[in-house]
């Protein structure tokens, strides 16, 4: 399989899981959380994918985006571009890149829904929503970094 087919690939399937319902029983939640966790792997995973299809002209080959988003002796235009938007708050890599750490973290990056009776903040959208825009995001730059690499 080419990179780019692996990063289409793994943007299809987090798209598949996203569409996913979590129906209404009794685990319900739990499936809902394990959907969004499962979700916000394969968009890491794309997004690993997508770093090494961007840099395979680079003689470097580090392991994950921590790795990539830090070298800072790497200076590939896609990279930059890449490294930007993570520093951008409120960009969608921003917030995935947020939403990654709390997925390695001890209390996942899934929260529980609010119980019936407590204010919950109206302005915060679900995870499932913040991960569809960040889907969306991606896949809209995704041409436009694959432009630039290619002309290597």
């Amino acid at each position: 399989m080419t990179s780019p087919a692996r990063t289409n690939q793994l943007l299809y399937q987090a798209e598949l899981l996203l569409a996913m319902e979590a129906g209404d029983d009794e685990h319900a939640m739990a499936r809902r959380m394990a959907l969004e966790e499962a979700a916000l792997g394969q968009l890491e995973l794309a997004l690993n994918a997508v770093l090494r299809e961007v840099t395979e002209h680079v003689d470097l080959d580090l392991e994950n985006w921590r790795a990539w988003l830090q070298a800072t002796t790497v200076n590939v235009a896609e990279l930059e571009r890449l490294r930007a938007l993570a520093g951008e708050t409120g960009s969608w890599l921003a917030i995935l890149l947020e939403r990654l750490q709390a997925l390695h973290g001890d209390d996942g990056a899934a929260r529980r829904d609010a119980r019936a009776g407590l204010i919950a903040s109206a302005g915060e959208p679900s995870l499932s929503d913040t991960l569809r825009w960040c889907h969306r995001q991606f896949k809209m730059l995704l041409p436009a970094l694959r432009e630039g690499s290619s002309e290597w």
